[in-house]
């Protein structure tokens, strides 16, 4: 019985190879590791994505989405991705990276921790987590404004 646990485990590793932290080392991290795998270039669907050297600054205007049914799944940092959480995944921010994401339609914001790769969907800047688009009143896709925090996690 052991044993078929630890190999489905195993199974659930991230597509992106090498040392990764566990969720509770994200909060001790000064600034992104810009040596991890997760902040190389890498190819989704024939298109190569550039991870960014530094968030500072970086502000963006276009369409968000989110995701929630990949509940137990890995994120491209290695931890496991929580549905209710405050965490988003966009294609080039520097892992992990502080961003407000405000939904232009309301006026409401929420702060989430990007730790993962997305949305591969054309015209989607950024995919929430169910938990983060439920703060801000996003049903489906809507026009958000996305700015860069600088704390502690994504400072450089």
């Amino acid at each position: 019985m052991m044993i078929l646990i630890a190999v489905l485990i195993s199974g659930c590793a991230s597509i992106f190879p090498g040392n990764v932290p566990r969720s509770s080392d994200i909060s001790k991290q000064r600034a992104p590791n810009l040596t991890a795998p997760y902040n190389k270039p890498y190819k989704v669907r024939g298109v190569t994505y550039y991870p960014l050297r530094t968030a500072v600054g970086y502000r963006e205007i276009g369409h968000a989405s989110w995701y929630g049914s990949e509940s137990g799944n890995r994120t491209a940092m290695g931890t496991r991705f929580v549905p209710h959480g405050l965490t988003a995944a966009h294609k080039t921010l520097p892992l992990p990276s502080r961003v407000r994401v405000t939904n232009l339609k309301n006026g409401r914001h929420v702060d989430v921790l990007v730790n993962d790769r997305g949305p591969f969907t054309k015209g989607r800047i950024i995919d929430l987590s169910r938990g983060a688009a439920q703060k801000i009143g996003l049903h489906g896709v809507d026009k958000v404004k996305i700015e860069h925090l600088n704390d502690r996690i994504s400072q450089n």
